[in-house]
């Protein structure tokens, strides 16, 4: 028989035994995680962390009002909103991520180190606002700074959810992943809440300088209280003190803040607005501002009555008749004209030159913001300028967006319209390109009648002759036939959409007077440039102006450009 390796010839001994391995030396113990003794609590361990979930929820909140907070900002300030939130949310992130680093230093004095960052967060987040406006009231400029608070405010943020991973686990020992997952859900949650109430709570019940105020003092007390009530027992006698002070101080400081907040208002915006601010009104779209005093280029009379919508100058009373005019008298000038649509134009000023024409019939004006609407039927001195033209029986308004109601057009039974004129923002704000867009104008197309006329307000063409040539290419690109002409004579920031930084006192840069660039459009043929026959006498816009203002147009006609659409915007030069 053979025999394999492994027998073994009876009587031998067997084979020697394996040696044991020695136990393993201290110094070659495997790592362990660091083991954290529980902290004695006031409360039992699940209530106390359910108040540590409840402080996550809270914070997040708090967090997310800051940074929409400073979007809305860069956007009121600077314009191109954009561009603004892009900048302030990737500075943000970023800084999100350097303050999760910088937390790591913290961990072994976690509650300390929450209650400073939360402090620091409360004082830095519901101070912004303020600082920020006062820094563009009396300095100008503005987005440097709002880079530095999104640097600030995103490093604290993200140094708070270490911190709270180790406070947590103080309370209970968990498992990451299920720690991890809770703390998140807490923080998505309140950034939830804190995203809906931040447009739909804040800023149309206390402002946008009230609320963020707010908002940091309740940022303060919640860390405040996790820090010195809940983990007390991990703070030393003077960290406690340090921590009480602190946080008494910051909170101190945010409720003044929200004492002097009007007082510090009405100053910022006589700095702003060049003249006395005579009524401000925060509604859901933005904030309108009436004042007197705004003065021309040039001039050393005060031009008297001017109307801001978020920080620009939208009427001026120096020159806004000389802009409506050329607006609306060539659009109605030949043709039918018993039917008007009026997209904007809630001041009632556009329809005021619709309604010198005797043989319109009707006008429907389709205002987005009710509060414009109302503010022009209340207010005196606007009242005065727009001659009560929306109180007219011919007169129907509608509230709400110009795209969506042109969208709807067909669907609501009405007939096409002889003439719409476009009184809307300037087509260079980011947030209005869309009503610029060839799906703007296809539809505002669909809803003129077959001999109807469509009138453009499209911009500064001699600032920003692109953005002006980009919207006639797109008019076109729609089927229609086009007239541009530039109306010199701008005094004001008048349907100019610039920011304040840029045209103190509505005065255009350098002291020079700019333009009004409009496009007319119709079906078929180009339509006639010319006031007409029989049409109301002229004010301060006459035969002659439209004859220049063709010229002027053609002197720096852009060719090759392509149209915009709502999904590649072309309008930023």
């Amino acid at each position: 028989m053979i025999e394999t390796s492994a027998s073994v010839p009876a009587g031998a001994p067997g084979p020697a035994p394996p040696e044991e391995e020695p136990p393993l030396a201290p110094t070659q113990s495997m790592p362990q995680a660091p083991i954290h003794e529980p902290v004695r609590l006031p409360v039992p361990a699940g209530v106390g962390r359910f108040l540590v979930l409840a402080a996550v929820f809270v914070c997040a909140a708090c967090g997310l009002v800051y940074e929409l907070e400073l979007v809305a900002l860069g956007s009121y300030l600077a314009g191109d909103s954009v561009t603004h939130t892009s900048v302030v949310l990737s500075v943000m992130v970023f800084a999100m991520g350097l303050g999760s680093l910088l937390a790591k230093r913290l961990r072994t004095r976690a509650a300390a180190g929450f209650g400073i960052v939360e402090a620091l967060l409360a004082l830095v987040g519901g101070g912004s606002a303020m600082a920020l406006y006062a820094y563009f009231a009396w300095v100008g400029g503005s987005m440097t700074v709002i880079i530095g608070f999104s640097l600030v405010i995103g490093v604290l943020i993200g140094a708070e959810m270490p911190l709270l991973m180790t406070l947590i686990q103080r309370i209970r020992a968990q498992d990451a992943g299920g720690a991890v997952a809770d703390l998140f859900a807490a923080d998505y949650v309140g950034a939830l809440v804190g995203g809906l109430a931040f447009p739909f709570l804040l800023l149309p019940l206390t402002g946008g300088l009230p609320g963020a105020l707010a908002v940091g003092t309740v940022n303060a007390v919640a860390g405040g209280v996790l820090v010195l009530w809940l983990f007390r027992g991990d703070l030393s006698p003077r960290s406690r003190r340090v921590l009480l002070t602190v946080n008494a101080l910051v909170v101190a400081l945010l409720i003044t803040g929200v004492a002097v907040v009007d007082s510090f208002e009405k100053a910022a915006r006589r700095a702003v607005y060049g003249g006395e601010v005579r009524t401000v009104r925060n509604t859901a779209v933005q904030e309108i501002v009436l004042t007197e005093g705004v003065r021309h280029a040039g001039g050393s009379e005060p031009a008297g009555f001017g109307i801001f919508l978020d920080g620009r100058l939208r009427v001026c009373d120096g020159d806004e008749r000389r802009y409506h005019e050329a607006l609306v008298h060539p659009v109605l000038a030949a043709g039918p004209r018993g039917r008007v649509l009026v997209l904007g134009g809630g001041d009632g000023l556009a329809l005021r030159e619709v309604l010198r024409h005797r043989r319109v019939e009707s006008a429907t004006v389709v205002e987005l913001d009710p509060g414009v609407v109302e503010l022009a039927r209340d207010d005196q001195v606007l009242g005065r300028l727009n001659r009560r033209s929306l109180d007219d029986p011919r007169v129907r308004v509608e509230t709400g967006d110009a795209f969506e109601w042109l969208r709807s057009w067909p669907d609501s039974g009405r007939p096409p319209y002889d003439v719409i004129v476009s009184d809307l923002p300037d087509p260079g704000i980011s947030d209005s390109s869309r009503l610029y867009s060839q799906e703007f104008f296809g539809l505002a197309a669909r809803a003129l009648s077959e001999r109807g006329r469509l009138a453009v307000h499209a911009g500064p063409a001699g600032e920003r002759p692109r953005t002006y040539w980009t919207v006639e290419t797109t008019l076109r690109a729609v089927g229609l036939r086009t007239a541009p002409y530039v109306v010199d004579g701008r005094l004001s920031g008048l349907a100019a959409g610039l920011d304040r930084s840029r045209r103190r006192g509505g005065v255009a840069p350098g002291g020079r007077s700019g333009d009004w660039g409009f496009v007319l459009a119709a079906h078929g043929a180009p339509p006639p440039l010319a006031l007409g026959p029989g049409g109301p006498a002229p004010r301060a816009f006459e035969e002659a102006d439209l004859r220049r203002a063709t010229a002027r147009a053609e002197q720096n006609r852009i060719v090759g450009l392509r149209p915009s659409t709502l999904t590649r915007p072309r309008y930023q030069d």
